[in-house]
């Protein structure tokens, strides 16, 4: 009998996991039984946009976090498919930092390229997974009917993410806010905060692209607290950076080198947990946001059971092409193209990896970190080439973009590292795109 796989997740990673299988299929592969189960009523994750907050519409925790307005804070170039190049999927060459409606657009096209929806089991939630016997049973609950059933697996694919379960710290005085107090998970349209005055918590990616959203569509000021170093950006007139939020007293934010400012509203970009509460505990993987993640060998395979595999599970520079290299090696292992080591030699071998990351003190080796991690993938499978080393480089002059200008970095033009095309410059200045729609990023409207 032909071997069965439980995919957990229809977003990039699940994605990516499906299309793997579907490339070997192509090649004349015996593919196994795919199942893909996903909670949504459409794929692709985090990127399928919602203006839903708490639950949707079945009472189900809602999982995007994803706003109005976001475009891209990396390079696309960093996250090119290098089996679907962008010029493949527009037919064009398109600027460097497009907004979530052209990144959507890009990550279902190579999905609906591969037919990869045929396998996906839509408004179907995951209730529980365990292993005996040799056989994982998965316990599923169709959302719709609220009927529930149990299939059994050779193996399971998890490929849930890892930003959908806020943290959400509390601070003296919260409870007598007069005003609205958010986590950024929550948060969707940057005009709700229209001549407000807005204090954001955090020092990372979200509290970054939330608090410049807001300011540039009309917040009177933002105020950034961080709670060890400040990001240090030069931002522009109306963003400010202060130290560590003290209490608040009534609308009056209190910071622990003795400052104030009156707030309307206060939005958390606290970070998120990892939450896999759906997984037995023997099987279940624990881990703070870091880039090699314990007890998972490639960063993939459960050190203990490593029929159970996670994708896109560690703290991310690299994202969609990462995402690829694990689930093309995923993919082989359950092929038998590849053999894991021994329990032994994988603990070894993840103790080595998480010591390298020890090593590292800034985001450049950060960023050397996870590429040489996505070239050792990438060495053992047949992932399509593409220049791994001019993403690297494409990072790095990022982030001195970033230093030099934290309104004009998006502005930037990169060059592919699939195609070698140059990226044509938008046709307006981040800062002063107020539309973020698919057709005027094209130059169609």
């Amino acid at each position: 009998m032909a071997s069965r796989v439980a995919i957990v997740g229809a977003g990039p990673c699940g994605l990516a996991q499906m299309h793997a299988f579907e490339q070997a299929r192509a090649e004349g592969a015996d593919v196994p039984d795919i199942v893909c189960f996903e909670k949504q009523s459409d794929w692709g994750g985090l990127w399928n946009y919602t203006w839903r907050t708490g639950l949707d519409e079945w009472g189900e925790p809602v999982h995007g976090s994803m706003y109005r307005f976001l475009w891209s804070n990396g390079p696309k170039e960093c996250l090119e498919f290098a089996d679907y190049a962008f010029d493949e999927h527009f037919g064009q060459p398109i600027p460097s930092f497009p907004p979530r409606e052209v990144l959507y657009d890009y990550i279902t096209g190579r999905a609906k390229k591969s037919n990869v929806r045929e396998f996906i089991e839509f408004n179907t939630a995951v209730r529980w997974i365990s292993y005996s016997d040799e056989t994982f049973s998965v316990t599923v609950e169709n959302l719709a009917d609220r009927s529930t059933r149990t299939e059994e697996f050779d193996y399971v694919i998890v490929a849930t993410g890892h930003f959908s379960v806020p943290h959400m710290p509390s601070y003296p005085g919260f409870e007598q806010f007069p005003g609205r107090i958010m986590h950024s998970h929550d948060f969707r349209d940057s005009r709700e905060f229209d001549g407000k005055d807005l204090l954001v918590l955090g020092s990372s990616y979200s509290a970054e692209d939330i608090a410049l959203q807001t300011r540039k569509y009309g917040a009177k000021s933002v105020t950034i607290s961080y709670r060890t170093n400040p990001m240090g950006f030069p931002w522009p007139d109306g963003i400010d950076e202060v130290p560590k939020l003290s209490h608040l007293d009534g609308d009056v934010a209190h910071f622990i080198d003795g400052t104030t400012r009156r707030v309307d509203a206060i939005v958390l970009c606290t970070g998120y947990q990892h939450s896999l509460g759906f997984v037995a505990e023997d099987l279940r993987l624990r881990t703070n946001n870091v880039l090699y993640p314990d007890n998972l060998y490639k960063g993939v395979f459960w050190l203990d059971n490593p029929k159970m595999i996670y994708l896109g599970m560690q703290d991310q520079y690299y994202t969609f092409t990462m995402f690829d290299g694990q689930a093309w090696y995923a993919r082989d292992y359950i092929l038998g193209r590849v053999t894991l080591p021994s329990r032994d030699e994988m603990a070894v071998d993840i103790a080595e990896w998480r010591a390298k990351l020890d090593a590292c003190e800034t985001p450049i080796q950060e960023i050397d970190f996870q590429a040489d991690y996505i070239a050792d993938l990438c060495r053992d499978v047949d992932y399509p080439e593409f220049d791994l080393d001019l993403t690297r480089e494409h990072f790095k002059t990022w982030e001195h973009h970033k230093e030099e200008s934290i309104i004009g970095y998006r502005d930037r033009s990169f060059s592919s590292p699939c195609t070698g095309t140059v990226a044509p410059a938008h046709h307006t200045p981040w800062w002063q795109e107020l539309d973020d729609s698919m057709a005027t990023f094209l130059g169609n409207k």
